[in-house]
């Protein structure tokens, strides 16, 4: 009965809540002033967010900071790292260069054989050849863009040429 009591009082001293856009007031002076509309029903929760820190002197940005981006690797796990990133790499080269070849398949140089209704309707026919082209521009870009990141893995002189065959 005490706590019931006490919730009642609380809501009392609070009064009405007044938003204003974004931001919520109590004071019903401030609210008409800045034309505020109010809260009708419900509680409301209001989560501070954090403040950015202050900013630091040149000199302190120079100094060495804690973090993943500037510590150093191990060189023996940055060569396992790099295996496994470029055994990832052409894993899905491979199974870009399927699906190119797959697409290029269907595609037949622009000339893929007709298939039910598309005797008939002509349109139809054309818009699945574009779909069949598309794809093989997809599929010819994938290609490119796994070996180009390929290209980029130290040592890569070696495994690119025999990714690409």
């Amino acid at each position: 009965m005490a706590s019931l009591a006490l919730c009642a009082l609380q809501v009392d001293a609070q009064g009405r809540i007044f938003r204003c856009g974004n931001e919520y007031t109590n004071d019903p002076q401030v609210a008409k002033s800045k034309g505020c509309n109010v809260m009708e029903g419900g509680n409301i929760t209001i989560i501070e967010g954090t403040k950015p820190a202050p900013a630091r002197n040149a000199p302190a940005a120079a100094a060495p900071r804690s973090g993943s981006g500037t510590e150093r690797v191990d060189s023996s796990a940055q060569r396992a790292r790099d295996s496994d990133a470029r055994a990832i790499l052409e894993a899905e080269l491979r199974k870009a260069e399927e699906r190119l070849a797959q697409a290029r398949k269907e595609y037949a140089n622009g000339e893929p054989e007709k298939q039910g209704i598309e005797s008939r309707n002509y349109q139809r026919y054309l818009d699945r050849v574009a779909e069949l082209k598309a794809a093989v521009a997809r599929a010819e870009s994938d290609v490119s863009g796994l070996q180009r990141e390929l290209s980029r893995l130290p040592g890569a002189a070696n495994s690119v040429g025999s990714a690409a065959k």
